[in-house]
């Protein structure tokens, strides 16, 4: 390497960025101007284990000269070398033969360890991870045992634990979830669910149902909806799980656009929200008054938003009555009038 190359961290990402577990702490390191990643080369690390050892030697050969080519053409020479999986340890050996860099191991998992693995396997992952430990100068351990482990076996620790920097973290006092169920598309008023949304930034919408986003294509308020974090779409589900979702919300949400079809629906949303004590916030439709007692009619978007905000802790105070009324509306109760005109006209209806 020329005498002219900057020194510098190098961490051997054994993935890209965006999908490496330890994303986060690599993302902080990345701040220093002498840290630096590469990704990791073709055919990636973990292809040594299904080669014998001559074939695995020529490759971690090849693979280092890459590296050391990547990293001459940013100007830079390692002075660390960051492995991060045992299968790492013939390329970064290399990379510390040629250059004469520090090597750093970090341990954030004990891989040779996992179920996954079958017994040939292991025992090869074993030996690389002993050969790693052997010639690193640091461990970095990401948990207490791994880094017991490694003072076990003699080498210098730093404990360094996960983070989880990029994962959200929504205010988790939230005032309102509420939850909606059903067919996510044309009939959906997006517009009214946009302006629900901004009148109450905060409020955790959880949309449970298919969603026909090709009926949607070209609305903005859709789009809108798609990109507000507090709104999850979370696809279709099994019944047990929707009623287990209800339980932690504190309101059910008929967004419904106003026309001539959804106007005469009685949609099944409204009864399964009742039976676990929630009302149902419902734009003015005629139908969905034949369950008045289940639900709050809103004629525009801030009484909407106002019934939600109204309903803000229902989740930990079920409104029982109505949760009784609803268990009542029994397949048996609906049919009534049906049995009674059959057994009239002579016939056993149950």
């Amino acid at each position: 390497m020329s005498d002219d190359l900057r020194p510098a961290c190098v961490l051997l990402l054994p993935r890209p960025l965006d999908r490496f577990i330890l994303r986060d702490q690599a993302e902080d390191l990345l701040r220093g101007e002498d840290v630096v990643a590469v990704d990791p080369p073709r055919p990636g690390y973990g292809a040594a284990l299904r080669l014998p050892a001559a074939g695995a030697a020529t490759v971690a050969r090849r693979q280092a000269s890459v590296l050391l080519r990547r990293l001459a053409a940013q100007g830079r020479t390692p002075k660390v070398v960051v492995l991060f999986h045992a299968v790492q340890e013939p390329v970064a050996a290399l990379l510390r033969t040629r250059t004469n860099a520090e090597l750093w191991y970090w341990r954030w998992d004990r891989y040779e360890a996992a179920g996954d693995a079958g017994p040939d396997a292991r025992r090869r992952l074993e030996q690389l991870h002993l050969r790693a430990l052997s010639q690193s100068s640091l461990t970095i351990a990401s948990s207490v045992r791994l880094a017991e482990l490694a003072e076990g076996q003699g080498r210098p620790v730093v404990l360094s634990p996960l983070a989880a920097d990029s994962f959200p973290a929504p205010e988790p006092t939230v005032g309102t979830v509420a939850l909606t169920l059903g067919h996510l598309g044309r009939r959906t008023d997006w517009a009214l669910l946009r302006g629900l949304g901004e009148r109450l930034p905060d409020l955790q919408l959880l949309l449970v149902g298919e969603l026909h986003a090709d009926e949607c294509a070209g609305d903005a308020d859709f789009a809108w909806c798609r990109d507000h974090a507090p709104f999850a779409f979370l696809g279709s589900l099994p019944d047990a799980a929707v009623a287990e979702l209800m339980r932690l919300t504190d309101v059910g949400l008929l967004p419904f656009r106003l026309d001539p079809f959804n106007d005469a629906g009685l949609p099944y949303r409204i009864l399964k929200t009742a039976r676990l004590g929630r009302l149902t916030v419902v734009p003015d439709l005629a139908g969905v008054r034949t369950w008045d007692r289940a639900v709050v009619v809103a004629p525009d978007v801030d009484a909407f938003a106002a019934a939600v905000q109204a309903e803000s802790g229902r989740r930990t105070a079920p409104d029982l009555e109505l949760r009784a009324w609803a268990l009542a509306q029994t397949a048996a109760q609906q049919n009534a009038p049906l049995r009674e005109r059959l057994r009239a006209m002579g016939l056993d209806a149950g």
